[in-house]
């Protein structure tokens, strides 16, 4: 199957009237997701919200059959969340750490989920320790076993880092959690959307994502998953009506699902719009996203090296789609403004997004530059136009 282009190009609204590079940010939404959206907020304002949502039941079951779909899980096993830190942070306050305890992360970890481990460190005890990557960027997965012993509680990475274009080889994290019996969450916040992702395949016991981002979908929705055979383990830092049943005056009983980790109140438009994302993508295909989304990038990296004065961050030779970049004698940040003002969509990534990888290798802040399927070459070589008429 090949990518229907001009289908896609028409489908994206958006493209008429900007060049969107900001696809790692929030990314430009089909139209079947904007009307998909705005569908039900009319039938909330005509008929009332709990209505509207007894009217949409169906549809709205159907969006965890659709993201179960895309990552190759059971409908079981996900939640609805308002965004990607809520599911994170639901899974990961849930697991039962004991003083003692080890959580191993990545170098390039994302600032909210170290934030959290350093509380969860404060507050029970626990150790948090850097599995180091090697000279390529590449996690040391010798050290990561040298690493493991059983005070390891939790593996838990990013599988792409918001600041460069890395790939974490995850997948091979995950065998290694599955063989010493350690849970593995991973944070797919920057991967769903962009590449397929099948959680057998990466040996993820959980998954976390948002819709905003290479998904294309709705801002204040995302999701979940927990793998089945470890729901029970897991009890969830808040529980509502939703994810519990009040069965007598002094006793509950959470959800046997994953949707223990949701609560009572949605956006019902958001979510609906999540499963319109969703399906789309799916209907494009995951594996032609992610083709045309490293055609593009390369491209775009090759072109952003001609350019004098220009570091890009590419710390492995697993990229994706995004690329970050600095100019000498040029403020990252009024690039980003510069290249706004000439219809050109980009974002600023700070130092503190990603501090130990930022530190490590002394970044300032940084250009990100982040392509999706419907961008296209003519968009890039203006880009890179623009870009050399405000360095020069």
């Amino acid at each position: 199957m090949t990518l229907n282009k001009v289908k896609i190009y028409a489908d994206t609204p958006g493209k008429q009237n900007i060049i969107h590079f900001n696809n790692a940010g929030a990314s430009l939404m089909p139209q079947s997701v904007l009307d998909t959206q705005i569908e039900h907020l009319k039938l909330e304002a005509s008929i009332g919200g709990y209505e509207a949502m007894s009217a949409a039941k169906e549809r709205i079951d159907n969006v965890y059959k659709s993201v179960a779909k895309m990552i190759n899980a059971d409908a079981s096993e996900i939640s609805i969340v308002e965004n990607a830190t809520v599911g994170w942070a639901m899974a990961f306050y849930a697991i039962d750490f004991k003083p003692g305890d080890r959580i191993l992360t990545v170098e390039a970890e994302y600032v909210s989920n170290f934030i959290a481990y350093l509380h969860i460190a404060r507050e029970k005890q626990v150790s948090v320790e850097v599995i180091p990557s090697d000279e390529d960027g590449n996690l040391n997965l010798e050290l990561l076993e040298f690493m493991i012993d059983e005070k390891v509680k939790l593996i838990s990475t990013t599988h792409v880092p918001t600041n460069s274009g890395l790939i974490n080889q995850v997948q091979e994290v995950g065998k290694i959690a599955k063989k010493h019996n350690i849970l593995f969450l991973l944070d797919a916040c920057q991967s769903a959307g962009q590449m397929p992702l099948d959680v057998d395949e990466l040996g993820c016991d959980m998954l976390s994502a948002t819709g905003r981002k290479y998904m294309r979908g709705p801002r204040g929705v995302g999701f979940l998953y927990v793998r089945k055979s470890i729901i029970d383990q897991l009890h969830p830092p808040i529980v509502d009506l939703r994810s519990a049943d009040w069965v007598s005056p002094t006793i509950y009983e959470l959800r046997p699902d994953g949707r223990r980790f949701e609560n009572w109140e949605y956006n019902y438009a958001a979510v609906l719009g999540l499963g319109a994302a969703v399906d789309y993508a799916l209907d494009v295909g995951l594996e032609n996203i992610k083709a045309r989304n490293d055609e593009l990038a390369g491209l775009l990296r090759t072109k952003l090296s001609e350019l004098p004065g220009m570091h890009i961050h590419a710390i492995s030779e697993h990229q994706c789609a995004i690329t970050t970049f600095h100019v000498d004698g040029h403020k990252s940040e009024d690039l980003v403004a510069k290249l706004r003002e000439k219809g050109i969509n980009t974002s600023l990534s700070e130092p503190n997004s990603t501090l130990l990888d930022a530190t490590k290798n002394k970044l300032p802040n940084l250009v990100r530059a982040s392509v999706h399927y419907f961008n296209d070459e003519s968009e890039i070589e203006t880009f890179i136009q623009k870009l050399g008429e405000i360095i020069n």
